[in-house]
């Protein structure tokens, strides 16, 4: 009976179930506010204060190229932060990820504009760095909330705690929507255009600080405990991760490709497409009330919705999204990882194929398509804060998972914006080009699927490649 005591207490899950999913979820909803608030501004008001000088086209596709910096930034960020991860533990690389990404959305809220005297070259330069901090948290952010909830998770049940941190994304969506529509209904557009914008990263603080409180009262995972136990913290993770697990970093960024070209042409992409005038003289008449010049031979048609109208249907698509974030998790754990993605990445081909015939049906059709779309996209997101992970040993995961998930916003999240505006342009505002973009990226992932092994039964506590 002596012994029954201190067995039993080393044997006890060293963070609850609640306080794992709480910690994960808000840190993912917090990294996720930030970033879209970035995504949702760079639309709809950077082009017009950061690039001032050039026309309605060029100043998107300028904004967009900062909005795709932080996507430069974050594999550098994965690096950073699985190293530390890998090195010293999940917790305390959390907290720094959450720090490095909050301070850097606040300071963009008190950046001074390209419309200020003096600050012409230097407000887009700054913008642009502050931007690159964004990513760096990023970077680390995903991974460590993923580790922090499957290696936490019972028996059977990873793919459905990881579900939670890929919740952060929906609504982190949300609820930097939500506040960019309640400053535009209690604004003018002359006051939103002025300092309005600056409030939702400002009030990022608040949301941080409530973060962090949470991370700091987590204690470390079990499976980075073990590999401490054991001795088999790996000095420099990533060059172990480039000699022996080369081939599952490339399988992970692949597989992840369609994801996120998916979510960035559902977000950015038709948030710009919904919003610009669908006419000529819609168009220039917009021109005018901003003070700005019209050049109809740069025109491009959209669909003509006002901007707080679309952000409303977007808002109703992400609902689905998280729903079906949250679906995706027991499919995964009943039909394994591959097969569940495979299928989903199938009906992505079919919806690309789609685009042009839903978006051009008027508004039920528009909704159908964010509504399939954003179904799509949390049945994909779903499992992959298990699959990627599962993909690595214990003392290299952090590292392995993170340069995956990164290197693949790279290729998938950063130019899809930027790609699908030039497609849209080449096609005279038909998203027909778009479409079959999307179908490519996810043929490309489903094949990578289809060669690679389900990672469901992995041993998730060992340190031997998967």
């Amino acid at each position: 009976m002596a012994d029954a005591s201190p067995t039993t207490t080393a044997e006890k899950p060293a963070n609850s179930r609640g306080r794992v999913i709480f910690a994960s979820l808000i840190g993912t909803s917090i990294e996720f506010y930030d970033f879209y608030i970035y995504a949702t501004a760079a639309v709809l008001v950077f082009p017009a204060l950061f690039f001032p000088a050039e026309n309605e086209t060029a100043q998107l596709l300028s904004s967009l190229a900062t909005f795709g910096v932080a996507f430069v930034a974050r594999p550098i960020g994965s690096i950073l932060f699985g190293h530390f991860g890998d090195r010293i533990g999940r917790k305390t690389t959390l907290v720094a990820s959450l720090l490095t990404m909050g301070i850097a959305t606040v300071l963009i809220g008190c950046l001074p504009t390209a419309l200020t005297p003096g600050w012409e070259i230097a407000a887009p330069a700054l913008l642009a760095l502050m931007r690159f901090c964004q990513g760096l948290g990023l970077g680390g952010e995903w991974s460590g909330a993923a580790l922090l909830a499957t290696e936490n998770a019972p028996a059977g049940k990873r793919a459905i705690y990881g579900t939670f941190p890929q919740l952060g994304a929906p609504i982190g969506f949300i609820l930097a929507n939500t506040i960019f529509i309640a400053i535009t209904y209690t604004l003018t557009p002359e006051q939103f255009q002025q300092f309005g914008w600056r409030i939702p990263f400002l009030l990022s603080a608040i949301l941080v600080a409530v973060g962090l409180y949470v991370r700091l009262k987590l204690i470390e995972t079990p499976a980075f405990t073990k590999v401490v136990e054991r001795n088999e913290v790996v000095k420099v993770p990533l060059g172990r991760v480039f000699k022996h697990n080369w081939v599952q970093l490339i399988q992970g960024t692949l597989i992840m490709f369609a994801t996120y070209v998916l979510f960035y042409l559902m977000t950015t992409f038709t948030l710009t497409f919904g919003t610009r005038a669908a006419t000529e003289e819609q168009a220039a008449a917009a021109a005018e009330a901003a003070g700005q010049p019209f050049n109809p031979d740069t025109f491009v048609p959209g669909l003509g919705f006002q901007r707080i109208d679309f952000l409303w249907l977007l808002i109703i698509g992400v609902v689905f999204f998280g729903i079906f974030t949250l679906v995706a998790g027991p499919l995964a754990e009943r039909f394994g990882r591959k097969w569940m993605l495979a299928g989903v990445s199938a009906l992505i081909v079919v919806f690309g194929l789609l685009w042009v015939p839903l978006f051009g049906s008027g508004f039920v059709g528009i909704m159908l398509a964010l509504i399939l779309g954003f179904t799509l996209m949390g049945l994909t997101f779903g499992p992959m804060a298990a699959f990627l992970p599962e993909l690595f040993p214990a003392n290299v995961r952090y590292t392995g998972s993170a340069l995956a998930y990164n290197l693949s916003s790279v290729i998938g999240a950063a130019p899809a914006s930027f790609v699908a505006v030039a497609l849209w342009g080449a096609a005279g505002g038909s998203p027909l080009l778009v479409g079959l973009y999307l179908s490519a990226a996810a043929a490309i992932t489903l094949v990578v699927l289809l060669v690679s092994k389900d990672t469901r039964d992995n041993d998730y506590v060992n340190t031997t490649s998967a």
